[in-house]
Parts: C-alpha cells; sequence; structure tokens
C-alpha cells in the first residue's frame, strides 16, 4: 500500500491538491514520533493560522483509516503511525505472492523508448571509460522491460570520421596484417598512438588523413575495405566484453548506416532557410538561443558528429515511433545535445521535446586519467579480468571448497564493477578502486550478493517448517518493520529509477535491503522452535530474496546461489 498517498488523500485543505499535500509528507528522523508526518508550516499563509493550530484541526478531522493507528498533532506537524502488524502483513504476502515478478508494472504498455548506450569507438580500445554508459543503458533497457514498454536497445557505433582516415594513413605506412591480425584492437591502438605521436611535428599528415576519410565517404574500394577489416576486428572483440557483462543490443546501426541518409537532412535544412555558410563551413546560427553554431558541413564538404546525429534521429523516429529516445553520453556532451535538440526543433519536429541527454560523469582510475590518442587507457577486459582475480583470491580464502568457485568469482568480479559504475548518482565523477568495489562490508556488489546468499542458506535449512501463518498471533518487532518497510519500496524506486533516468535508486535500494536483512538476521533468530514465528519469519527471508535478486537483476548484477 501506498502509505503516503492514503494519508494525503484523507487530508482536506484549501487551496491544496492530493498531489501536492503528498508530495509534503516525510518520514520523521525517529520512529517514536511516527511513521510518516505532515509538516503544517507551508499552509500557514494560506489558511492564515499557525502550524500548530492547522496540525490540531487536521488531527480531529483526520477519519478513521485501516492501516493507520493513530494520528498525533506535536507542534506544527501531524504525525502518524501506522498499524505495524496489518502493514507488515501486507508486504510479505504482496512480495511472496508475486515472487520475482514483485514490482512488476504494465505503465509502459503501448509506448517505445530508444536508448541510444555504449556507442564504442570502432578500432579504439573498450576501455574503463565505457563502462558508465554501458551499464547505466543496459540498466535502463531492463528497467523500462520491467515497467511494460518496448524497448530499442541501440549501439550507435562510432565508425566514422576522420580518426579512420588517421589510422589508414598508420596502417599503411607502419602497418602489418600479419600483426594485426594476431593482435587486433592492441595492434590498431598502437598505430593510432604512433600517428598523433608523429602527427605532433608533421601537420601534413593530417591533411591527408582527412583525404583518406573523404575516400570512404565517396565509396573508396580499397579505403572501404580497411574501414570494414578494422570494424571486424572492433566488433568480435568486443563481443566477449559485452558478454561477460550481460549486455545486448537490438541495432548497432553506427554513424556509417546513416552515409546516404545525410543528403535528405541538409536538403531540409536548406529548403526551410536554416543552413547558413560561415567561414566555408554550413553552419545552423544558433546564436539567438545562446549556442555556438551547429556545423553541419565541414569546409571540405565532409558531415560532422550533428549531421549523422540529425539523421539517426530522423531515422528512429521514422522507423521506431519512439515516445522518448534517451542518449546515454558523458556531461562534456551536453552543448552537442542542446544543439542537436534545438536544431531538430527549428526544423519543426515536434517528436524533439521527446528526446533526452542522460548525462554521467567521467571515469578515472586512482592512478588518473585516460587519454586515448596518448596511450593512456585502462582496457576493460584487464578492469574485469583483475576483479575476477580478486574475487577468486577472496573465495579461496574465506570459503575454498565453494562448489563451481570460478563461475562465482566471475558473477562477483563482473557484478562489483557494475554495480561500482551504479552505485552513485549518475552524473557524479567517479575514481574506481578495485579494493573498494570488491569489499564485503561495503555498501558494494558483493554486500548485496552475499545477503542473497544467506538468504538462501536459511530458506536451505528450513526444510520442516511450514508456510501456514497465524497472524493474529504474530507481533512486528522494530527489525522487522524496517525490512519491511524498505521491501514496500520497490516498485516505487524502479518507478522512480525509470522516470529520472537514474538506476542508483535501486542500487541503493539494494544497499539500504541487505542492511535491514542483516541486522534483522543477527538480531532475531529466524528458525526457532516458535513454529509460527519461524513460518512468519521465513516468509520474510523470502520476501527479501525476492526483492533483492530483482534489485540486483535489473542493474545487472548476477546472485550466486552460494558464496
Amino acid at each position: 500500500m501506498d502509505y503516503k498517498h492514503l494519508i494525503a488523500e484523507n487530508i482536506k485543505i484549501e487551496g491544496f491538491t492530493t498531489e501536492e499535500i503528498e508530495a509534503f509528507i516525510e518520514v520523521p528522523p525517529t520512529k517514536e514520533v511516527g511513521d510518516y508526518a505532515l509538516p503544517c508550516f507551508r499552509f500557514s499563509k494560506s489558511l492564515k493560522k499557525a502550524p500548530n493550530m492547522i496540525a490540531s484541526d487536521l488531527s480531529q478531522n483526520f477519519p478513521k483509516v485501516s492501516g493507520i493507528k493513530s494520528v498525533e498533532c506535536v507542534g506544527g506537524y501531524l504525525n502518524f503511525k501506522l498499524d505495524r502488524d496489518g502493514f507488515v502483513k501486507e508486504i510479505v504476502q504482496k512480495v511472496v505472492a508475486e515472487g520475482e515478478n514483485y514490482g512488476k508494472q504494465n505503465l509502459g504498455e503501448g509506448k517505445t523508448i530508444c536508448i541510444d548506450y555504449s556507442s564504442i569507438n570502432i578500432a579504439k580500445p573498450f576501455h574503463i571509460g565505457h563502462l558508465s554508459t554501458t551499464v547505466i543503458g543496459a540498466a535502463l533497457y531492463r528497467i523500462y522491460k520491467y515497467l511494460g514498454y518496448n524497448v530499442v536497445g541501440i549501439n550507435h557505433l562510432g565508425d566514422y570520421g576522420t580518426q579512420f582516415g588517421k589510422l589508414i594513413y598508420a596502417y599503411k605506412h607502419w602497418g602489418d596484417k600479419a600483426v594485426v591480425d594476431r593482435d587486433g584492437l592492441k595492434e590498431l591502438t598502437r598505430l593510432y598512438v604512433m600517428y598523433h605521436e608523429k602527427a605532433e611535428t608533421d601537420s601534413s599528415m593530417d591533411d591527408e588523413a582527412r583525404a583518406y576519410f573523404k575516400k570512404i565517404e565517396t565509396g573508396d574500394p580499397e579505403c572501404v575495405e580497411l574501414f570494414n577489416y578494422f570494424k571486424k576486428i572492433t566488433l568480435s572483440e568486443i563481443d566477449k566484453i559485452y558478454k561477460l557483462l550481460d549486455v545486448t543490443f537490438d541495432s548497432y546501426a553506427g554513424e556509417s548506416f546513416y552515409n546516404d541518409k545525410m543528403g535528405p537532412v541538409i536538403k531540409e535544412l536548406t529548403d526551410k532557410g536554416l543552413l547558413v555558410e560561415s567561414e566555408g563551413a554550413m553552419v545552423v546560427n544558433l546564436d539567438e538561443y545562446d549556442m555556438p553554431p551547429c556545423i553541419i558541413l565541414r569546409s571540405d564538404g565532409a558531415s560532422l558528429y550533428a549531421t549523422r546525429d540529425i539523421a539517426a534521429a530522423m531515422y528512429r523516429k521514422q522507423t521506431y515511433d519512439f515516445d522518448k529516445c534517451l542518449y546515454v553520453v558523458a556531461y562534456q556532451q551536453n552543448l552537442h545535445f542542446k544543439q542537436l535538440f534545438k536544431v531538430l526543433e527549428l526544423m519543426d519536429k515536434p517528436w524533439a521535446k521527446d528526446m533526452v541527454h542522460v548525462a554521467y560523469g567521467m571515469v578515472s582510475l586512482e592512478s588518473g586519467s585516460m587519454s586515448t590518442r596518448k596511450g593512456h587507457v585502462v582496457l576493460l577486459e584487464d578492469v574485469l579480468n583483475r576483479c575476477y582475480e580478486k574475487a577468486l583470491s577472496i573465495i579461496n580464502e574465506k570459503n575454498p571448497n565453494l562448489e563451481d568457485k570460478e563461475k562465482t568469482a566471475m558473477d562477483v568480479g563482473v557484478g562489483a564493477a557494475v554495480f561500482g559504475m551504479l552505485y552513485n548518482n549518475k552524473i557524479k565523477d567517479v575514481v574506481f578502486s578495485y579494493d573498494k568495489v570488491l569489499n564485503f562490508d561495503g555498501e558494494t556488489a558483493p554486500y548485496c550478493q552475499y545477503t542473497v546468499a544467506r538468504c538462501n542458506s536459511v530458506i536451505s535449512r528450513a526444510n520442516d517448517v511450514g508456510e501456514e501463518i497465524d497472524w493474529s498471533k504474530i507481533t512486528v518487532n522494530e527489525d522487522e518493520f524496517n525490512l519491511c518497510t524498505i521491501l514496500g519500496t520497490l516498485p516505487q524506486q524502479i518507478e522512480s529509477a525509470a522516470t529520472k533516468y537514474e538506476p542508483s535508486y535501486i542500487t541503493r535500494f539494494a544497499v539500504e535491503l541487505s542492511k535491514a536483512f542483516n541486522k534483522f538476521y543477527f538480531d532475531c533468530k529466524i528458525i526457532s522452535e516458535d513454529k509460527n514465528q519461524s513460518a512468519y519469519r521465513l516468509q520474510l527471508t523470502k520476501a527479501t530474496r525476492f526483492a533483492l535478486k530483482r534489485a540486483l537483476n535489473l542493474i545487472g548484477v548476477k546472485t550466486p546461489e552460494k558464496m
């Protein structure tokens, strides 16, 4: 039950809607005061009464409502205490009945959401900097699916641009096909770094690189063949990473896919009088909106990101008829997306308002930031392997006889990396620490995964405990109530994660639920001689397991049966 809504719909305050009153209701700092409280100070000016008088009047007029045990006026606050026994019964029965479908809704029925995420660059390494966009996008994909939306996951490959001209130049001057076939992306990265080192003293290389890219655009057989060769090597290697992360896509239509779709965009911009010449380039002037011009064609006639992104947006609307189109891209691209959305708006695309830049912070290691051009990158595969090795060493130390410990170590290691990216608000910059994300005692994936394993252990030892509960004989204690209070919020947390594009709502739910269960586990004897109480506490343990597994599944963290 949504108790905030239940309270709000039974309070009538002139000039305020039920939704507004519900938004004002808060959770007091201590349970002794109450389970919910309505501060009445904000109504004082409108009602021309002192807050304590408003609270007093409201308490006297509040009807008897099932689920609300008491209503009390304290100063300018109206405090509510729940019928805890009834509340816990309702939550436990609901979660156990729904199982791992707990929190599932059909909010998105008939609606389509496109999510552009990961979007790795061809012929560049898949490094830890790509982890945020990949796991945030994949989490949102699962969340929207769970809420009943039709979701289209798009890996908008970075397979176009001058960098391919640079790579062709490097390959033709210093490359060896046998070495590239053997070493794959590692060798392509070495060539790319070499190009930038030499270009610092020879600016003519950039002119040749631009010319090579132009040849790709115009369909030169040799350059297109090399481009496809680099693309095949990249996709083969990154597929291994996606499998480790359990991330999938519905479309791999990258920038090159839109090569033949940019002409109509340029024609429409021209026909609508939006395209103007500026220093040899063709741009859309955005001075009126306090933005620099959006460059559509460079002076040499080559297209840019904006050109291809406009074409991609129009293609996605035509193909999928999306209700929303999300771009999971770092905040450094804020200006680009503001320009993109504004240009589409100026092109009279009413759906421009349905496009959202889901910005996130940057990732660095404790050793510092990264640069592909300078070769200062940490490969994501190396990060995941190191997480696996560290997890395996911890398992060997704590539980050396664990069955299938290599698979468990992989689930724990990969889960730790994913969870570490999703724990904080997405806009925050993240400094990745192996020790921190693999801590079994902190706010981490291993801590939550171990809690699921603890639930499994309790349930497996309770074969002789029945499922029938005489609820009239159950008196709920503080630990049980707190656990159920958190359990009851999962549907709301899933919805909040979707509406605010913020998976950390679910990640933090998993941590708080794990903390509450572990306190309950240590403070309360789950299986005892009291068969009725044992059945009740076992059901509470099952409910915790269902909710925690679902939360972790939504953010892409697997839950080993044992740890």
